[in-house]
């Protein structure tokens, strides 16, 4: 992430000696490199202003970001479009010119952009940064007008720039290349929903004007606390910073210094940041043996075993009581050992509740197995423990367990199979006998996110849409909280096991916004009321093991009130599971993933 400063109308000179001051003083810039004070008005003089050789060619890529020409392509006035259009042109080709990738920045002047979106469709160079500004730019000027009615200032909250930008984005078909740069103005503070819609937007950066800065006590310039909120959540999904001031300000290096503290405050800085927005494709232990690496990310979460460990504990509590304790075995079976974290908790658990017990670990990866083995021989060398390379579905016990104990749950709780492996599993339990986990629901819910729905777009899958993928979420709007799918309780002892599932699910729009795909996530039940979660309402804190799930739909605007009904269902075969989804409000679409063509769990 970086800081910029934006010269406003500066002539190009002014530029170039700002951009040595800046670097002195480290920190980067955005310059109007393109605008009516450096390029004759005439779109098809060629005489230059400035040569190239002003600045040096990494200067030009790294250092300067060209505005087009503040003009009307879509003017209902022909000859004003046309004559903006050959500016524009003319902007581009020069923008080209001076930089490899040719990157440029165009504000958006009101809803009618068809003739932009065509500019933009022809050109293949480059990305296009979109300047959008947070709330109507018009209110602005009320405040200079005494004339101004009620009803002009009701009329001009309505306009949303928001719409300007989606039908843009519809206009140019979703095009990766175009992206937000987000204008905030000191005259009207955007409402917390407006900010929450944008975070799901392709954001690049945020312009942040140098009159939204105030002077503190100690005469220094900050941001209040209203816009330091408001600018964190930008930083937060990794959104560059432009201040948009001129040259000869003095308070610039303020700015600069000011926003470099806001950035580390808000910069959601770990060791997964690589991970966000990343579409991948869900694990299938039960079918494919995991590496070490993967094994390694499960171990190093702080969270998760901890709280297996108490859901043991308790229930070896439970189980046997102190008058019992010293004469009575407790054998737990531990499903899926991989490299040895469930059995140290069941150890753990056992230690803290002063209660005996037997281990049996079953783990079916051959690899993980010798793990397992030297771990017995160094670690547990004095522990009643016992290794079995077995698929837990064929296992026959010596004995039969009091406790099962395994972390089969994927991201949508059931996407790894648990519920087949633990009704498999179910002969290795006393009819009294315990799982943990005991319970696991699934949750669904509506995204906006152009990020994820534009790297659906780059996978190379000819299936992309009928995929379901794992990805730790950063650019999302949730547009309405989730809401529980599917239920699978453990032990299961219906005399018909059907895994199957159905539910269809109703969400309401709370303002203007893109469906792009379905969001999942899952909580479990251990044991009583020891639990883990990923819902974002009640999202387990510390706890990374599980990112949630992403579900693809085809994008489509949806307005404020609207309900959207999802229709999802959990279909079983002799030979594999997958998921079906569908869009049936607020109208029909297309069924996703019909007969697990492009996604399944394989048995």
């Amino acid at each position: 992430m970086n800081y910029y400063v934006c010269l406003q109308q500066e002539g190009i000179n002014d530029i170039a000696k700002f951009i040595n001051k800046a670097q002195a003083n480290n920190y980067n810039v955005v310059a109007t490199a393109i605008n009516a004070n450096i390029l004759p008005m005439e779109p098809f003089e060629t005489d230059p202003t400035y040569p190239a050789t002003l600045l040096k060619a990494d200067e030009w890529n790294s250092k300067v970001l060209f505005c087009l020409s503040d003009v009307d392509v879509d003017s209902p006035n022909v000859k004003l479009s046309e004559y903006s259009k050959a500016m524009l042109l003319r902007d581009i080709t020069w923008a080209e010119h001076l930089q490899n990738n040719g990157s440029v920045m165009i504000r958006l002047r009101g809803p009618k952009n068809e003739n932009l979106a065509k500019i933009i469709e022809a050109r293949n160079k480059g990305s296009w940064f979109i300047q959008v500004p947070i709330t109507n730019p018009e209110i602005a000027t009320f405040e200079h007008r005494k004339d101004a009615t009620d009803k002009e200032i009701e009329e001009a909250q309505e306009v949303d720039p928001w719409s300007w930008w989606n039908d843009l984005r519809f206009a140019v078909n979703h095009n990766t290349k175009v992206k937000v740069v987000l204008e905030l103005n000191d005259s009207d503070r955007p409402s917390r929903e407006t900010v929450r819609r944008w975070l799901g937007e392709p954001i690049e950066a945020v312009i942040i004007p140098s009159s939204l800065f105030i002077l503190n006590r100690s005469n220094y310039y900050v941001l209040n606390k209203e816009w330091q909120a408001i600018i964190g959540h930008f930083i937060n999904v990794r959104a560059n910073i432009i201040i948009s001031a001129t040259p000869n300000d003095h308070g610039i290096s303020q700015y600069a210094d000011y926003m470099r503290k806001l950035i580390n405050d808000n910069c959601d800085t770990h060791s997964l940041n690589s991970y966000e927005n990343v579409l991948e494709i869900p694990l299938q232990p039960l079918f494919d043996n995991l590496d070490s690496y993967t094994y390694e990310i499960f171990e190093i979460d702080p969270v998760k075993y901890k709280l297996y460990q108490d859901a043991i504990e308790q229930a070896l509590l439970d189980r046997v009581s102190d008058e019992e304790a010293k004469r009575t075995l407790t054998v737990i079976m531990v499903l899926g050992g991989g490299r040895g974290p469930l059995a140290r908790a069941a150890f753990n658990a056992a230690e803290k509740a002063k209660r005996k017990v037997r281990v049996y670990i079953i783990e079916k990866n051959p690899s993980a197995i010798r793990t397992l083995t030297n771990m017995v021989k160094t670690l547990w060398s004095k522990k009643d423990v016992h290794i079995f390379s077995k698929d837990m579905r064929d296992f026959a016990p010596p004995e039969l367990a009091d406790i099962l104990v395994s972390e089969l749950l994927g991201s949508f709780g059931d996407n790894e199979l648990s519920p087949e492996c633990l009704d498999g599993a179910l002969k290795l339990l006393k009819e009294d006998g315990i799982s943990i986990p005991c319970k696991s629901t699934s949750y669904i819910n509506p995204l906006m996110s152009a990020v994820l729905h534009n790297n659906v777009l780059q996978t190379s899958s000819v299936s992309a849409f009928n995929c379901g993928y794992v990805t730790l979420l950063k650019n999302i709007y949730h547009i309405d909280e989730p809401k529980a799918l599917f239920e699978f309780k453990h032990p299961n002892r219906d005399k018909v096991v059907d895994n199957t599932r159905f539910k269809e699910l109703s969400f309401t729009v709370g303002k203007d916004c893109v469906l792009h795909g379905i969001g999942g996530y899952f909580d479990t039940m251990l044991y009583k009321q020891i639990s883990l979660s990923i819902n974002p309402l009640t999202h387990t804190p510390g706890m990374f093991s599980w990112f949630p799930m992403f579900f693809p739909t085809q994008p489509r605007t949806v307005k404020q009130g609207d309900t959207i009904t999802i229709k999802f269902w959990r279909c079983v075969d002799p030979g594999k599971v997958w998921y079906e989804w569908q869009l049936s409000a607020p109208v029909e679409s297309e069924r996703h993933n019909a007969d697990g063509t492009g996604y399944n769990m394989r048995l």
